[in-house]
């Protein structure tokens, strides 16, 4: 029985009348997907360094063969 009424509930949307109610949403939204973005570049950056000493790792090995 508890079961039942969790699984009904749980598909449940709630579409507020008040559409003032979507504003603290929109703004954590926004405010995570900048981070998202942000955290994105920054790997994107230390990855293209990383690559780098890579790169210069292997030719200091392949030239003392």
């Amino acid at each position: 029985m508890l079961l039942d009424s969790f699984v009904l509930n749980m598909f449940f949307l709630y579409f507020p009348k008040d559409k003032s109610e979507y504003i603290p949403a929109l703004i954590s939204m926004s405010f995570f997907m900048a981070a998202a973005v942000l955290f994105f570049l920054f790997m994107k950056k230390i990855s293209k360094k990383e690559e780098e000493k890579a790169k210069e790792l292997e030719g200091k090995y392949k030239i003392g063969e």
